[in-house]
């Protein structure tokens, strides 16, 4: 396993009591729209009947194939006890992964609530980010923004690709979709249980988490990444993972020095170039 000093410098570990928000930035509005400008990302704001959803896109028509970026459970606590009052990610790495895409069909999905307002809609409760950051109805909303971009393309195929709490989203999308040609994800929080339990946090009994669904996955080519720095989804998630779904389509890598807040987007062309496993 290849060791990326360089990432591993100035890093900030990052505990699970900000529930993977980052390293703290003063204007997150401004520093994600500084991201996405980079990469050429165009702003969208997805209405669901639930939540808006806050959107980048690289759209270069015809679309075939369009990569969907699902971010972290971003800035969800201030303090281990005491929750925040905007979601809005300090460090969006999903959103750097995005930018960092030099593919011509990109696609940025925030969670519920990110990047939106201020002020924040009546519909975006605290619960929303903690305790109900993987319900039922937060999967739903993140399915219904993806429809509404996919069918604007007949017949695109999707690549998913999750940060942090973002991948247990993605993969979860991907067991229910027909859509999906494949998924990666990045410091996925796959076993939303075990990554409590290792914590020592309050378990979450409305979350839906991706290695209940895993067996649906089997067929999908797919790849997971972890950090070898990172104490907050430690690489015994993704192998926890890749034991469930089993078979031939599925991969695990650890990077050596990188933690889960990392510059995982210094690296990641270089990771989309090797591609995924064969099925």
């Amino acid at each position: 396993m290849k060791i990326y000093p360089h990432i591993l410098q100035g890093t900030l570990l990052i505990s699970l009591s900000l529930l993977f928000s980052g390293c703290v930035s003063h204007d997150p509005y401004r520093e994600g729209r500084a991201i996405a400008a980079q990469g050429g990302l165009i702003s969208e704001k997805i209405d669901t009947p639930s939540f808006p959803i806050a959107a980048w896109q690289r759209i270069t028509p015809p679309v075939h194939l369009l990569r969907v970026y699902i971010e972290g459970d971003g800035f969800a606590w201030k303090s281990r006890t005491q929750p925040s009052d905007n979601p809005t990610p300090r460090n969006p790495v999903g959103l750097a992964l995005a930018a960092a895409d030099n593919g011509e069909n990109v696609l940025y999905l925030a969670r519920p609530c990110q990047f939106i307002g201020p002020p924040l809609p009546s519909s975006c409760s605290v619960n929303m980010w903690t305790s109900e950051r993987f319900s039922p109805a937060v999967v739903e909303t993140m399915n219904a923004a993806l429809n509404q971009v996919v069918q604007r393309y007949p017949g695109v195929k999707v690549d998913l690709v999750g940060y942090s709490g973002g991948g247990n989203i993605a993969a979860l999308l991907a067991a229910t979709r027909d859509d999906v040609r494949s998924l990666r994800t990045v410091a996925g929080s796959l076993d939303v249980a075990y990554v409590n339990e290792i914590h020592r946090v309050t378990p979450m009994p409305a979350a839906l988490s991706a290695i209940d669904r895993a067996s649906a996955l089997r067929a999908l080519p797919q790849i997971h990444y972890s950090g070898g720095e990172d104490n907050t989804v430690p690489s015994a998630v993704a192998r926890r993972f890749q034991q469930a779904v089993g078979g031939r389509c599925v991969q695990v890598e650890t990077l050596e020095g990188i933690a889960h807040g990392s510059d995982w987007a210094a690296v990641w062309p270089q990771l989309l170039a090797k591609g995924l496993p064969g099925c």
